[in-house]
C-alpha cells in the first residue's frame, strides 16, 4: 500500500503565496465555525439575560480551554513531524492532563468567582463548566490534529484554527448547558 507522505512547509523559505495557500482553508472554515459560536452562545440568551454575570467567565473558560488544547497541538504537531508521536499514547496522556488541569483550573475558578462575585450557584456554574471545558480540550485538538495528519495535510498549519474555533463551541456549549441546568 502506498501510504501518502504529510507535507510539511517551513515558513522560513516558502513563497508567502505558498504559506496564504495552505493557510487560508482552515481560516475560512475557522470564520465560518466562528459564526456558528455566536449561534450557540445565541441558545443561552435567556440564562445570560436571567444573571448577566455569567457573561462574565465565558471569555476566561473559552480561553482556557484553547491554552490548554494548543499546547497538546503544537507539541503533538512537532512529535508528528519527528516521527516521534503515537497516537494511542498521546490519547491516554492527554486525556489524563485534561482531567488534572481541568479539576485544577475548575476548583481555582469557582473560588475566584464566589470570592470575586460572591454567588454560590454562579461559582458552581463556573467551577464545572472550566472543568469539563478543560478536561475535553486537550482530546479535541489531538484528534483534530490526528485528522489532518492522516489527511496528508501539514497538521500544524490546518490544526490550529479549526481545534480552536471546536475548542471554543465546545467550551461556550458546555458553559451555557452547565448555566442552564443550574440557574433554570
Amino acid at each position: 500500500m502506498n501510504k501518502k507522505t504529510t507535507l510539511y512547509v517551513d515558513d522560513d523559505y516558502e513563497p508567502i503565496r505558498m504559506l496564504f495557500k495552505l493557510r487560508a482553508p482552515s481560516l475560512f472554515m475557522g470564520l465560518l465555525l466562528g459564526l456558528g459560536i455566536s449561534l450557540v452562545t445565541s441558545r443561552f440568551e435567556e440564562v445570560l439575560s436571567q444573571n448577566i454575570q455569567i457573561a462574565f467567565f465565558l471569555p476566561f473558560i473559552v480561553y482556557m480551554a484553547d491554552a490548554i488544547g494548543a499546547q497538546t497541538s503544537a507539541i503533538y504537531s512537532r512529535d508528528l513531524r519527528s516521527g516521534n508521536a503515537k497516537f494511542s499514547n498521546y490519547l491516554r496522556k492527554e486525556l489524563i492532563l485534561g482531567i488534572i488541569f481541568g479539576v485544577i483550573f475548575g476548583i481555582f475558578s469557582g473560588a475566584i468567582a464566589l470570592l470575586w462575585l460572591n454567588n454560590n450557584l454562579l461559582a458552581l456554574s463556573v467551577a464545572i463548566a472550566t472543568c469539563l471545558a478543560i478536561l475535553v480540550a486537550p482530546t479535541v485538538a489531538l484528534l483534530i490534529t490526528y485528522m489532518f495528519d492522516i489527511l496528508h495535510d501539514d497538521p500544524a498549519a490546518y490544526s490550529g484554527p479549526i481545534a480552536t474555533v471546536m475548542q471554543d463551541m465546545t467550551s461556550v456549549l458546555i458553559y451555557g448547558i452547565v448555566s442552564s441546568i443550574i440557574f433554570l
